[in-house]
């Protein structure tokens, strides 16, 4: 289990990357417009081939001050207002929303938290929720708690087949429930974290095998899922969405 868990946290497909084998023509965009521009969120717009996309990734960074500065992937108030100002573009403009995750959750810094972390995930959730275009969220790596949860409100979830989707990390988990990280692979089994108990539990609709071939696989996935939903009317896609949700 904790293999599975090591191999989330190994950064596999790094956003930027990612990004540039799925589309072309990417054009990122910056800032919230409210307080300034988080380095853990890559957001745009991209050509899915001959589809218009926004495009939103967390992003860990490659180098150490990379990582530093994005807090290993850990987006903060900003990042996520950021998020919601792309989505509602999208909306606006009639295009999907496709979102790439891999984090270990929103960035727990006393300056995070004084700029309204819990409440600029809350609204960005809200959005999600209501929001009149396609959204699909592909985990990639790690997906913790209500930092990824806030990127993943789409009307499809799918992980790759080396990711995690949990409500917190293992660790902290162990250290909650049994008051002893040391029995943290036995916390990992509990949570039912990997992408085949997820897909069974219906929490997820696609798993995808890591390979070399992932990008060119997931790109033509996307666009045939795009395609079928943007047919449907945003009445029909709302309540598909919402229902989606309510089942759990």
């Amino acid at each position: 289990m904790l293999d599975q868990v090591h191999n989330a946290r190994h950064n596999q497909f790094p956003a930027e990357a990612l990004i540039g084998e799925l589309c072309h023509d990417f054009i990122r965009l910056h800032g919230d417009r409210l307080h300034g521009d988080d380095p853990a969120i890559i957001g745009g717009i991209g050509m899915l081939e001959s589809m218009p996309v926004t495009v939103i990734a967390t992003n860990k960074g490659q180098t150490l001050p990379e990582r530093l500065a994005t807090h290993g992937g850990s987006p903060e108030p900003w990042g996520y207002r950021q998020a919601l100002r792309l989505m509602q573009q999208a909306e606006k403009f009639h295009r999907p929303v496709l979102t790439l995750i891999d984090t270990p959750g929103a960035y727990p810094g006393k300056d995070a938290e004084d700029n309204g972390q819990a409440a600029a995930i809350a609204e960005l959730l809200q959005a999600s929720a209501t929001l009149a275009t396609p959204l699909i969220a592909v985990i990639t790596g790690e997906a913790g708690s209500g930092g990824a949860l806030a990127l993943a409100c789409g009307d499809e979830v799918w992980m790759t087949s080396k990711s995690m989707y949990s409500i917190l990390s293992p660790e902290g988990f162990a250290s909650i429930l049994f008051k002893d990280v040391t029995r943290t692979s036995e916390a990992a089994a509990l949570m039912k974290l990997t992408p085949d108990e997820l897909l069974a539990a219906q929490v997820v609709e696609r798993v995808m095998s890591v390979s070399a071939e992932l990008p060119r696989q997931l790109r033509a996935a996307l666009i045939e899922e795009f395609e079928m939903l943007q047919n449907l009317p945003p009445e029909e896609l709302l309540a598909r969405r919402q229902a989606r949700f309510r089942k759990f």
